[in-house]
Order: C-alpha cells, then sequence, then structure tokens
C-alpha cells in the first residue's frame, strides 16, 4: 500500500474514533444534564439533535429519505473515493478523501444504531444559527474543502 493510501487510511480511522467516541460521551453527558449546556454564553452550546438528513439536516425534514437509502448511498459514494484514492498521487485530495469516508462512515453508524444521525455542535450568534453539526460532518466539510484548495491550486503548482 502507498505512503498516502496509509495516511488517508489512518485519517478515516482517527475521524471514525473521535466522531464515534465524541458522539458517545456527549450523548451520555446530554442525556443526564437533560438539557442543553451553554459552552460559551450567546455562541455555542452542547445539544441533542437526531438529524434524519444528511449532514447539517440537508434532505431531512417531513419527507426524509429511510436511513437504509442515505446509508447506501453514503456507502457508494465511499467505495468510489476509495476507487479514485487508489489512482491519485495528491496528498491534499488524498486526505481530504479520507476525511471524506471517515464522516461518512461515522454516521452511517449512526444511522444503523439510532435511525438518525446524532448532531451536538450547535453555533449561534444574534439571529445567526448554524445547524447543529458532529465531528463526522465537520471531517466531510473539512475534506471536501482539501480537495477543493488542491483542485484550484494544484494544477498552478504543478506547472512548469
Amino acid at each position: 500500500m502507498r505512503t498516502l493510501d496509509k495516511q488517508a487510511m489512518a485519517l478515516v480511522a482517527a475521524t471514525l474514533i473521535a466522531d464515534q467516541a465524541s458522539k458517545e460521551l456527549l450523548l451520555r453527558y446530554l442525556l443526564k444534564t437533560g438539557a442543553a449546556v451553554q459552552v460559551i454564553e450567546n455562541f455555542f452550546r452542547l445539544v441533542i439533535v437526531w438529524n434524519p438528513g444528511v449532514s447539517f439536516g440537508i434532505l431531512g425534514g417531513d419527507k426524509a429519505l429511510p436511513p437504509w437509502v442515505l446509508s447506501a448511498v453514503a456507502i457508494a459514494v465511499c467505495v468510489g473515493l476509495f476507487l479514485w484514492l487508489r489512482r491519485i498521487d495528491r496528498p491534499l485530495t488524498c486526505w481530504g478523501i479520507g476525511l471524506v469516508i471517515g464522516g461518512a462512515i461515522g454516521n452511517v453508524i449512526d444511522r444503523a444504531r439510532w435511525g438518525a444521525v446524532f448532531d451536538f455542535a450547535d453555533f449561534h450568534l444574534g439571529q445567526w444559527h448554524w445547524p447543529a453539526f458532529n465531528v463526522a460532518d465537520s471531517a466531510i466539510v473539512v475534506g471536501v474543502g482539501l480537495m477543493l484548495i488542491d483542485s484550484l491550486v494544484g494544477d498552478k503548482q504543478r506547472t512548469p
């Protein structure tokens, strides 16, 4: 296995461990307290949100797709990303793929366990409110960001 593949798989494992451990610990804690916990007044709190959709509540709502459909799509995306990973030699893209796969699998595990994804990070500032999210969602966003950066900057660095 190539070094980049090993690095990407290490990111998959690290993301899965961080995601599932944070969800397990925070769910237990928040169920015990019975309420949202203010971490930074008027900015950040820990909450329990069950998201039947995809990252940040997209495709959730009243007519959310069944968990197995979203899980099947996520697994198919992971397979495609893994095949792409095996054919590229660009570190940022490889690391991004590792983060996206780890985050996607973390949320698939939630759907298998609970039928929805457990989101807990709730940021708000004045009237502005970001949808609750978790470590897996963050990994997906950072991973896609790395791939976008590499697609915009990587080619320029390689041209003679």
